[in-house]
């Protein structure tokens, strides 16, 4: 036996003839049994020893006498520590497509849970697509040439489905790319490499988020830029329709002797209430359109910031992609991502401070507006209701002073 002692080893090569094992039936078995028997009394106080203070689950008091082999402590010491050594835990799920202005990809969510004092935090939640895996492949690659790893699934075809966003291709690739990264994890090298690190924890979409904002400003805002205008129209129409309701009553007052004050008095309100919508009119024409026309010209603008940006980063990932597939020249792939990442880096850095401030600006200006022409159409509706209410009074007295006159 590979842990057996010496002593023991030599008992026993002296009982076997020819230093072979004994069969059963052979005829020193009786020979044999009596001298283990005495091997075992001679061992006793090893083995009271052993039962005493050598505890398999004491795994730092090992008896020098224990008859265990170097292997089998390794994997007990793994055995009972593995639930402790596990401090790095990675889900990868919820797959969700995305359409830019040049290209439509899928991402992943990748959520992980970790103890590691390296990490900033317990828990970090990001989302990743396919060319992000290839990045960080090409990354561990380029630090540990002579490391075995993982593969990552094949970029479009994978058990013969061609279609990428196929749901079961989908689920397919999401389950290879959890593995990808579950093995990453589990390497005793790999997992503490530094861009494995950022690869799980960089919060590296804001372009999406941004992207995601301005598809949504450029529909609001345009609808607004719509209705807008046609409001406008309207009211042009309805305000030509007064200027000219007003001179009406006038006339018909000159053959109606009886109802010239009330003639005369509806015309005099229809005519401030023309003055107060022109007024109206003349603040959404000078305050609310242009502002608005402005940021439908924005959004057209920010779209193709976004579109130059995108066409640097998918420049950028066509090359990672061709040294990842060794596509082209190593050396000379190499310096041309070096630029181009810089190129993006600089890209990105102009475009967030930028996007701050516009943001910002935009925020003010559109608020500004909506401010104003709420406060205008409040003193527009006051000003008629006065008018109105006026009028409303001035026949009430009227009434009021043709009663009493009757009476009299």
């Amino acid at each position: 036996m590979e842990g057996e002692h010496p002593a023991s080893q030599a008992r026993s090569s002296d009982l076997r003839p020819g230093g072979g094992a004994p069969f059963a039936g052979s005829s020193g078995s009786s020979t044999l049994l009596q001298a283990d028997v005495l091997d075992l009394e001679e061992d006793e106080d090893d083995l009271e020893v052993f039962s005493k203070d050598a505890s398999l689950m004491d795994m730092n008091s090992f008896s020098p006498m224990m008859p265990t082999s170097p292997l089998s402590m390794i994997n007990q010491i793994k055995f009972e520590d593995e639930t402790d050594l596990k401090d790095l835990f990675i889900t990868v799920d919820a797959p969700e497509s995305h359409v830019t202005t040049i290209e439509t990809f899928i991402t992943y969510r990748i959520i992980t849970k970790t103890s590691r004092g390296e990490f900033d935090s317990s828990e970090f939640e990001v989302r990743r697509r396919y060319q992000d895996f290839l990045w960080l492949k090409g990354k561990l690659e380029e630090v540990h040439p002579t490391l075995i790893i993982p593969p990552l699934p094949e970029k479009f075809i994978v058990k013969g489905m061609v279609d990428r966003f196929n749901d079961d291709f989908i689920e397919t690739r999401r389950k290879a790319l959890h593995k990808f990264l579950n093995r990453i994890a589990d390497h005793p090298t790999l997992t503490f490499n530094e861009d494995f690190k950022i690869f799980l924890t960089a919060q590296a979409w804001e372009f999406m988020e941004m992207n995601n904002f301005i598809e949504i400003f450029s529909q609001k805002i345009n609808l607004i830029d719509k209705i807008s205008q046609r409001i406008y129209k309207e009211e042009r129409d309805y305000f030509d329709e007064m200027k000219e309701y007003g001179p009406i009553h006038i006339l018909w007052s000159a053959s109606e002797e009886d109802l010239v004050d009330t003639l005369r008095g509806v015309a005099s309100c229809i005519d401030k209430c023309c003055k107060a919508t022109e007024k109206r009119m003349s603040g959404l024409s000078e305050v609310l359109l242009p502002v608005v026309h402005e940021y439908v010209l924005y959004s057209e603008m920010l779209m193709g910031v976004m579109k130059r940006r995108d066409q640097i980063q998918a420049e950028l990932d066509s090359k990672v992609e061709a040294l990842t597939y060794k596509k082209g020249d190593p050396d000379l792939l190499t310096e041309e991502i070096g630029k181009l990442e810089d190129k993006v880096e600089c890209a990105n850095n102009a475009l967030k401070a930028d996007w701050e401030r516009w943001k910002l600006n935009m925020q003010n200006d559109i608020k500004s507006a909506f401010t104003d022409m709420a406060e205008e159409n409040i003193h527009y509706y006051e000003q008629c209701l006065a008018t109105w209410e006026s009028f409303l009074t001035s026949q009430t007295d009227l009434h009021l002073e043709e009663d009493s006159e009757d009476k009299l």
